[in-house]
């Protein structure tokens, strides 16, 4: 692996390659093992060339943007754990519309303080939102009643052989928290979302809204990856796990949030096992109590311990 190592760092900056990381650090759940190799790439064209070296090498590879919708194992990641870092944006006005176009490792709070410094209305909802944008379009990322697919016009993306090529807004399949990039193999590189011309003061209040919202509903005090479950038809989610009498019920220091019960947060040092032995909990009261299966709105990564 030292000849691979020297490659590597021929590519992207030493400091940016770390060995044996804890993915511990790198997710908002603050849970799991160690990837062999953590690389953060600042650019499309490191991108490139680690996703080339990696494959020259039979090695694996797995994209991150923030690590907010993710529970890694505790044996960790084999592999390469890619970090995109890049998130420069531009922004294109027309008469009654305007455009931002920006690279996928910025995180949606970022892009939504541009889009309040530059008075652009319609992103609000993206605000609270944590991740990337990159992992925004993967999945269909919405709140307060707005989606992506609701903004984005279109997207780039790079295939793992180099190619870069454009979906139009159809060619995405948005569904509830999916998109074609569940099973593409492709890394987004950006995309072009559209707003319109609004008032500061207005956009402001609308975010400072959603803010405070979150704060009153979400359990934001603890460790958590969002929402653990996707939605179903027939009543919210969360609903129907507080109906399980199942807030407050927990796994080693993994705990059915007492605020919120569609979150699983992190009490102290909950290990994967914990969250997924409660998961596998709530799953079998919940289709024992209503006979309905409820599916994971997170990723799982990684080895068992």
């Amino acid at each position: 692996m030292a000849d691979f190592e020297k490659q590597l760092q021929e590519i992207v900056n030493k400091k940016n390659i770390l060995k044996n990381e804890p993915m511990s650090k790198h997710t908002s759940l603050k849970i799991g093992g160690n990837a062999d190799y953590f690389v953060i790439v600042s650019s499309v064209d490191e991108l490139k060339n680690v996703i080339n070296l990696a494959s020259k090498n039979n090695i694996k590879f797995y994209i991150i943007g923030n690590g907010t919708n993710l529970l890694v194992k505790d044996g960790g990641i084999r592999g390469i754990v890619i970090k995109l870092d890049f998130k420069s944006f531009k922004i294109k006005r027309s008469s009654n519309e305007i455009f931002i176009t920006a690279e996928s490792g910025m995180s949606l709070a970022a892009l939504a303080s541009v889009a309040l410094k530059e008075e652009i209305a319609g992103v609000e909802f993206l605000s609270g939102i944590p991740g990337t944008i990159g992992g925004a379009i993967r999945m269909n990322a919405g709140a307060y009643g707005s989606e992506m697919k609701d903004i984005l016009v279109r997207s780039r993306y790079m295939t793992y052989d180099g190619k870069i090529k454009t979906l139009t807004l159809d060619e995405h399949k948005f569904e509830y928290r999916n998109s074609i990039f569940s099973s593409l193999d492709g890394i987004i590189i950006d995309t072009t979302i559209k707003g319109k011309k609004g008032i500061k003061e207005e956009i402001e209040e609308k975010m400072q809204e959603y803010s405070k919202s979150r704060k009153e509903h979400q359990p934001l005090e603890y460790p958590n990856a969002g929402s653990t479950f996707k939605r179903i038809e027939t009543k919210p989610t969360a609903k129907i796990i507080d109906e399980c009498g199942l807030k407050g019920f927990s796994v080693g220091d993994a705990e059915v949030s007492t605020k919120h019960a569609g979150f699983i947060v992190n009490k102290g040092k909950a290990s994967a096992k914990d969250v997924l032995e409660l998961i596998s909990h709530i799953k079998k009261e919940v289709k024992k109590k209503f006979n309905v299966d409820i599916e994971l709105e997170i990723l799982v990564l990684g080895d068992e311990k």
